[in-house]
């Protein structure tokens, strides 16, 4: 049975301007899919990878080259050789899962083999800005599991400092954005000890990292920037602890569960990220949630409005995502 495709782009405004070492940003531009058939409705949404050259209406015109196979009823498994990976695939993939769940009533996490559907702890993220801004910002989220500080070039001490301050007993997750080079992450690292930083994530520029292969850092090293795709984990071995698998980068839940296995047969420790982007860009990354050890889920939160019925945070708890809404 054939079906119907709508693409359109959507902005969702921020809460405040978002900013980390490659710019500011004050809304979230995403692209929304929606597959029709017999009468259900399958819904994706991507924001794609802004420093890939993605937007969405460049992510528009992948999805419309193949129009004709995905109205026709191309799989999920089919999708990985009609797009490549990125935020096209995440929202065309996701409203497939969506559009099989509700056809069947068998829900994404269970057809994806999850090993359970509950609550996850994310992180919250506070974007770079002033020294005393930082602290208010960690006051306002002091009882939250997680929060992800992101610093820039220069040293990060008094940033985290002042976070730890405002959030003393949160887990905390340093991301510089490929800011720092070899030699200012040795230094750097040494500084944050005394604070329990729990992860360094993407220190040093994708491509530029060989030299971790020859430094034990003091703190687990997550590679965030450094992985799209399984093709970037042999040279990833060594370098890095943790993996950050966002669905933007590798095109999607079905890509994505892939990926962590490969992962995990290579030794790494899983978190799982979002671009920004509302409740059903994150939702998929939730059944993934299941299985990682970090979860950095924070998209709709720091948006100022969201989808209808979408995923609530309580103090960085997501709910899980209504029926109605995904999967």
């Amino acid at each position: 049975m054939t079906r119907k495709l709508q693409i359109r782009p959507h902005a969702w405004k921020l809460k405040e301007p978002f900013a980390i070492a490659r710019g500011v940003r004050s809304e979230a531009r995403v692209i929304m899919v929606e597959l029709q058939q017999a009468g259900s409705v399958g819904r994706g949404e991507a924001c794609g990878v802004p420093y890939h050259g993605e937007t969405p209406e460049t992510m528009a015109a992948q999805i419309e080259q193949v129009r004709a196979a995905i109205e026709a009823g191309c799989d999920r498994q089919q999708l990985l050789h009609l797009l490549p990976a990125g935020g096209a695939r995440h929202a065309v993939d996701a409203a497939l899962w969506d559009l099989e769940a509700k056809r069947t009533g068998v829900p994404v996490w269970q057809r994806a083999g999850a090993p359970g559907w509950q609550p996850v702890d994310s992180a919250v993220t506070i974007g770079i800005r002033g020294i005393a801004d930082y602290e208010a910002a960690a006051r306002e989220r002091a009882g939250f599991s997680w929060i992800k500080v992101k610093v820039g070039p220069g040293s990060p001490r008094e940033a985290v400092a002042a976070v730890r301050r405002g959030a003393p007993d949160a887990h905390l997750i340093v991301d510089a954005n490929q800011s720092w080079t070899l030699d200012e992450l040795r230094d750097y690292a040494l500084q944050l000890r005394p604070f329990a930083v729990d992860l360094l994530e993407q220190p040093l520029a994708a491509g530029s990292d060989a030299g971790l292969c020859e430094y034990t850092c003091p703190i687990p090293l997550c590679a965030d920037e450094s992985l799209s795709t399984a093709d970037d984990l042999p040279r990833l071995v060594g370098r890095y602890q943790f993996v950050n698998i966002k669905l933007d980068k590798v095109g999607g839940l079905t890509a994505a569960l892939q990926l962590a296995s490969a992962a995990r047969a290579s030794g790494f420790r899983l978190m799982v990220g979002c671009m920004l982007g509302g409740s059903i860009s994150v939702a998929p990354g939730m059944v993934l949630a299941q299985q990682c050890e970090v979860c950095d889920l924070d998209g709709p939160w720091l948006q100022a409005e969201d989808w209808p019925g979408g995923i609530v945070y309580r103090q960085g708890r997501m709910s899980l995502p209504a029926p109605a809404l995904w999967g």
